[in-house]
């Protein structure tokens, strides 16, 4: 059966992922993958990610959702210090041993870049972690992973969703106290806030792109 099982293959992602492979993905240790495990596992598909132990594969991304992320990094890198901040898309962050999510987007802090064979970024790096939401990934992205940034003291989140075609951001900042989001506000077509750096953005831009 194992010589078997080599000669098998599972096309994902344009290219050929063997069963033993795919075999490692679906049957984790008994306490779970850790962060570390997902630099380890072999031919592990692109923007896999860690939640509470348990890898979640995402589904290919719709326009609207890629849309929405060319114009978040352009505008945030147009407004972001470059002497302070970076904008970075699709780079998970470690959150803690077992969780390592993979944010839409992320700025960080400029004195925590780390060297070009980097996979991640440490969590007290992360400034503000924004989630485009996908119709697969709704719980996730409105309920669990902003509990987990808060959790982990994220000083900013965004959730952006699709209204028909059009985007609606809900901007939160963390309360220290608690260690829970309150809100900041709600935009439909502009996003004016001063916070993490003056920002102006305007999201209609999108219908254009």
């Amino acid at each position: 059966m194992g010589k078997l099982r080599e000669r098998e293959f599972i096309r994902r992602g344009g290219r050929s992922v063997s069963a033993e492979s795919a075999f490692q993905w679906h049957r984790p240790p008994a306490e779970g993958f850790t962060a570390d495990d997902l630099d380890q596992i072999p031919d592990l598909p692109s923007h896999a990610e860690l939640i509470d132990g348990s890898l979640i594969l995402v589904s290919p991304q719709k326009i609207f959702h890629t849309l929405m992320l060319d114009l978040l990094t352009q505008s945030l890198r147009s407004a972001a210090p470059r002497s302070r901040f970076l904008v970075r898309r699709d780079m998970s962050v470690v959150l803690s041993k077992r969780q390592r999510p993979e944010p839409d987007v992320i700025v960080v802090r400029a004195d925590a870049e780390p060297d070009l064979t980097g996979t991640w970024y440490p969590v007290d790096a992360v400034v503000l972690a924004i989630e485009v939401v996908s119709p697969e990934s709704e719980i996730r992205d409105r309920v669990r992973k902003p509990q987990l940034y808060a959790e982990a003291g994220i000083p900013y989140f965004w959730r952006v969703e699709n209204a028909e075609g059009k985007p609606v951001l809900y901007a939160y900042e963390l309360d220290p106290a608690t260690k829970a989001y309150v809100a900041l506000g709600i935009f439909r077509e502009r996003v004016q806030l001063p916070t993490p750096f003056p920002l102006d953005i305007d999201l209609t831009e999108i219908e254009r792109m």
